[in-house]
């Protein structure tokens, strides 16, 4: 069982098939696919389910802070389902292909106070850009 269909059984989330596929497409590294992407891998599993199924879902798993949208670059919205995991992302700015990375090191360090303009710093989000192998 994927990490979010055990997070979302543990809430007591109602599981009906369709969240339950929805839940299945997220799971794994790496995973950053969009709202129409969850749709069509998910239609493989259950033909019958519906995009605007699909998009509540994603929708009520963003509400509930169980997966995390990621925007880059003006593309399509992205989902991601390590959203209780800390990490970055790395992005390609050829095929927009995203990685999660875990850097070493508190971000917040780089910013000195005197930055911080009098902010209390609760967390850094840092995207690293650049070219997959396949795009370099």
């Amino acid at each position: 069982m994927s990490d979010l269909l055990e997070r979302l059984l543990g809430r007591g989330w109602r599981m009906t098939s369709q969240r339950r596929v929805v839940a299945e497409v997220l799971s794994g590294d790496h995973v950053h696919l969009t709202a129409d992407e969850v749709h069509a891998r998910a239609v493989r599993r259950l033909p019958e389910i519906s995009r605007s199924t699909v998009y509540n879902t994603l929708g009520e798993l963003v509400a509930l802070g169980e997966i995390a949208e990621v925007s880059t670059d003006g593309r399509a919205k992205r989902y991601d389902p390590n959203a209780h995991r800390s990490h970055q992302h790395l992005v390609c700015s050829g095929c927009g292909t995203i990685r999660d990375v875990h850097p070493v090191g508190d971000p917040l360090a780089g910013l000195p106070p005197e930055q911080r303009f009098g902010f209390t710093v609760a967390a850094a989000e840092i995207t690293y850009r650049g070219r997959c192998p396949s795009c370099a």
